[in-house]
């Protein structure tokens, strides 16, 4: 025993002595693990660099300090993986691809349909008649061409093509609007290439000019017109056939009738016109006198063809179903009067 070498020294098992290097790696292993991990290349980097950094750490801080380190590392780069993955997601998506702008809407083109007009246009898609005719340098609101394609302004404001020599603080006094206004909204803050001659910008809230409305012949609308009414032919006829989308209650005068744009408007019973024109809400709308002191009237057309005074047959078209006034779609509002009372006309 006495000249045994092992006598007199404390015995040590290698394991169980903190290893700075296989506790590096045994941290990182467990992170590869996880389902959100880097990638193959970030983990052979990190494997790669647990090689010189463990050493290292061990000498400068020992055993305790390198656990420490390790441990604050790893939830350092927990939490920065998810601003990681974000910043990668971005950049791949920037590449090749042009980012817009935060709430910036496309511009859309409508090719005209015969009986399409500004009106409705403006009505359908949200925006202003101004705003429709400045981006297609229209002058006139009755001159549109079926088969004519439109710009859609994305939303009330002034599409405008750059002249050579402008500046966004020209651009931004002409139409009365904030120059920062220009620049978010086209992104010149970090692309100010986009405001060069030839491009096309968006002005949002542009002040723009009126249009030119050609002198017409007053119109007179007679409440009650001199000519003889016929008598009524039995219940009324539905104006177009489609489906009832809202029904007659105290808060909704009349019934509305959902059907195809376009679509011919008939006259409910034998009549005469007594009203023809645009009204506020209601849009464009033409309404019939009949016996028995009953009017109706048929709302939010796209076009009307009859004017006052004309002498009308059941089932006559009188106009088309249309987008005018306030309206989510296509239908006829169609509403009926005995004397100055609204009644259903569905129990006439």
């Amino acid at each position: 025993m006495e000249g045994s070498p092992h006598l007199g020294r404390t015995g040590r098992r290698a394991q169980a002595t903190p290893n700075p290097k296989r506790i590096l790696q045994i941290q990182l292993r467990r992170l590869a693990q996880r389902p959100a991990a880097l990638g193959a290349r970030a983990r052979a980097v990190a494997l790669a660099l647990a090689e010189g950094v463990a050493s290292y750490l061990a000498d400068l801080v020992g055993a305790r300090g390198v656990r420490l380190v390790l441990n604050t590392s790893v939830a350092v780069l927990v939490l920065s993986l998810p601003f990681a993955a974000s910043t990668t997601s971005r950049a791949s998506t920037s590449v090749g691809a042009t980012v817009a702008a935060e709430g910036v809407l496309p511009i859309q083109h409508r090719t005209i349909a015969p009986g399409d007009t500004l009106d409705t246009m403006a009505n359908f898609y949200d925006v202003s008649v101004e705003a429709i005719a400045f981006a297609n340098g229209i002058t006139d609101a009755h001159f549109l061409r079926p088969g004519q394609t439109l710009l859609i302004p994305p939303a009330e404001g002034a599409l405008y093509t750059v002249k050579e020599g402008e500046t966004v603080d020209a651009v931004a006094s002409r139409f009365k609007v904030d120059p920062a206004v220009i620049m978010s909204y086209n992104r010149l803050y970090f692309e100010p290439e986009h405001f060069a001659p030839g491009q096309l910008i968006f002005v949002r809230g542009a002040e723009l000019p009126a249009l030119f409305e050609p002198e017409r012949p007053a119109r007179v609308i007679a409440a009650t017109p001199q000519i003889a009414t016929p008598a009524r032919a039995g219940r009324l006829a539905w104006p177009v056939g489609g489906r009832i989308t809202q029904f007659f209650w105290w808060g909704h005068t009349g019934v509305d009738i959902g059907a195809p744009y376009g679509t011919g408007i008939g006259a409910s019973d034998d009549g005469v016109v007594s009203a023809t024109g645009w009204v506020p809400v209601g849009g464009l709308r033409v309404c019939l006198q009949h016996t028995g002191n009953l009017t109706t009237c048929y709302y939010h057309s796209g076009n009307v063809n009859v004017k006052v005074g004309d002498q009308i047959s059941r089932g006559q078209i009188i106009a088309t179903v249309g987008l005018t006034g306030v309206t989510t779609g296509p239908h006829v509002h169609w509403e009926c009067k005995l004397g100055r009372e609204l009644v259903n006309c569905l129990g006439l």
